[in-house]
């Protein structure tokens, strides 16, 4: 027997931090019986854990880490992951995908609700679906009694949510929160509101990026009819540059951002039967404008019957994006995906340049994929039978599982900017695209980070939005299943968001890249494609930071942040090897 005098049962069932130094014998050989009838069902404990036989256990999946509790009453089913040292106290609800830190407490009678229901009126409640975003806790959170988390919802690191509160949207780190809905009351580093501090906290960055919003919400209108030609009533993406597709598309992705509405210069339907009149109904790609406006001519199929165009791939993305916004879709398939045979497929990822180039590479997996997409939402078939599934098959055979990337560095002297640079675009068409996990997420943090510090590229004054992107949304992303150096990749955003900001030139945007020496210069120059991909830029490095509300808008285009659909029945939702054990 231990030297603390035993106590009954139930003392555990509201007192289960006590377990470890005062449970008998008996009891401990109870609790470890508990344990491996519940781990005979895939649950596993760390040293030191505690669960209430009080408590309704009926998890799918359950990963209790070392010093942690569940007390009695409490119920818990789905796929429940935590930390160290957390507590879920009696009586309180934890259900669906959720994922909790390291020292979390639950208060008593909370509930945490990883999934949602429908309610349409074409079929009673009872039969409706169930759908699950899955809910997020970071490390060091309290979480008062009677409070209520939604499903999709994140709670940064060292949070405290007040009693009552209903949260139903993201709370930043180190946020006080309360209410219904919960609002931030202020930060807890300090006294006074959550938005309040210097620059170089996640406090003053939320007023920092709050000024931004306001300052180009005011100016959007006139950036927009900077780049309209009115006597031939097409979009450049700055004065004197040429008319093309994607400053079109950019226009319709700046006036969503900052407007919520789409541009001016023509009603929605004109913009959305412009773009629809580009498609090539035979090949479905939209080739660059001819002179007189007008579509393009490709170029001749390749052997393998696809179009090597690069312009008219990129815009199977910035038009379908664009119709989206405008609330259509292409008039045809994308018949160049939709044509191709997976051994085809197959061949051509096989042939892609992934050493050489594995940003080009990427780039065309962005393109079948969201063909693919596009095709679907259409009601036709993605690809021939089977390319779907030959695609993930493929890239879940050719992930690198020391770096989580595809292809690897052209040379030690050229860096990583290749390899992470297709990472973004291959990911952001595929997995991303169809919300499907992306493998060996904390090896993908490690490769990003370590090209995030390459001074060649992301010193002050030398960053081009496609190379800050192209570690932003990685990051964004394996940030969704890991929580792997989460402090140094927020310090790395805040620090980019910082300097981002201080980019904007009044009345004409962002420019693509950094200014030269002159302040102009291809690409240098402020127009629709700089300021389009900064602005989605600002808001992943604002939500790394924490600070993305403050913004209030949130890309829908191109570089959205959630997926473009959900995962496909036929493939399965971990493709691929996901083991971050390596």
């Amino acid at each position: 027997m231990n030297s603390e005098s035993s106590v009954d049962d139930s003392y555990f069932d509201y007192c289960p931090w006590d377990f470890v130094r005062r449970a008998s014998d008996e009891q401990r050989a109870a609790q470890a019986a508990l344990q491996k009838r519940l781990a005979a069902g895939g649950a596993s404990f760390g040293p030191r854990t505690y669960v209430s036989p009080a408590a309704g256990v009926f998890t799918d999946v359950l990963r209790l880490g070392e010093n942690s509790y569940i007390a009695g009453h409490a119920y818990v089913t789905g796929e429940v992951t935590t930390g160290t040292d957390c507590t879920v106290n009696p009586y309180a609800t934890v259900r669906g995908r959720i994922a909790l830190g390291d020292g979390v407490r639950i208060g008593a009678h909370s509930s945490l609700l990883g999934f949602n229901h429908g309610f349409a009126p074409d079929r009673p409640v009872h039969r409706q679906p169930l759908t699950s975003k899955g809910i997020t806790v970071g490390d060091d959170v309290w979480i008062g009694s009677n409070v209520v988390v939604l499903d999709g919802v994140t709670i940064g690191d060292h949070c405290v949510v007040g009693a009552g509160a209903v949260v139903t949207k993201d709370l930043p780190p180190w946020t006080v929160a309360a209410g219904n809905p919960a609002r931030p009351l202020r930060d807890r580093r300090g006294q006074g509101s959550a938005s309040s501090g210097n620059p170089g906290t996640a406090g003053g960055l939320g007023d920092a990026v709050a000024r931004f919003a306001d300052r180009a919400r005011s100016q959007a209108a006139d950036l927009l009819a900077r780049g309209w030609n009115a006597d031939t009533g097409r979009y450049s993406d700055r004065p004197g540059a040429p008319e093309t597709v994607r400053a079109h598309c950019d226009a319709i992705e700046i006036a969503d951002l900052l407007l919520r509405a789409h541009p001016p210069q023509l009603a929605a339907t004109e913009h959305a039967e412009r773009l629809r009149a580009l498609q090539d109904p035979d090949s479905g790609l939209v080739p660059e404008l001819a002179a007189d406006g007008g579509p393009g001519v490709l170029p001749a199929p390749a052997s393998d019957g696809w179009i090597d165009d690069g312009t008219a791939e990129y815009h199977v993305l910035s038009v379908g994006y664009a119709l989206d916004l405008l609330g259509s879709r292409f008039a045809h398939p994308v018949h160049v995906v939709r044509r191709m045979t997976a051994d085809r497929l197959v061949a051509r990822l096989d042939s892609l340049p992934w050493r050489t180039g594995a940003w080009s590479a990427g780039a065309w997996v962005d393109c079948w994929a969201t063909g693919a997409h596009r095709n679907q939402e259409l009601g036709a078939e993605a690809g021939a039978p089977g390319t779907l599934e030959a695609l993930f098959g493929w890239l879940g055979t050719r992930v690198d599982p020391w770096t989580g990337m595809w292809g690897e560095a052209a040379s030690p002297a050229a860096g990583r900017l290749q390899l992470v640079n297709g990472y973004y675009r291959l990911t952001r068409g595929s997995f991303a695209q169809f919300g499907l996990q992306v493998p060996y997420p904390e090896r993908v943090v490690d490769t990003v980070l370590a090209h995030g510090g390459d001074p060649r590229w992301f010193a002050a004054g030398r960053q081009n939005a496609c190379n800050v992107l192209d570690v932003a949304h990685p990051l964004w992303l394996a940030g969704q299943q890991t929580r792997h150096r989460a402090a140094e990749a927020r310090a790395w955003a805040g620090e980019q968001l910082a300097q981002a900001l201080e980019r904007w030139r009044d009345g004409a945007g962002f420019g693509f890249g950094p200014p030269g020496e002159g302040g102009s210069g291809p690409g240098r120059d402020p127009g629709l494609q700089g300021t389009e991909m900064w602005l989605a830029i600002i808001w992943l490095l604002a939500d790394l930071v924490g600070v993305a509300d403050r913004l209030d808008y949130r890309p829908r285009g191109v570089h959205r942040p959630e997926a473009a659909r959900s995962p496909v029945s036929r493939i399965p939702a971990q493709p691929i090897p996901i083991d971050n054990s390596l």
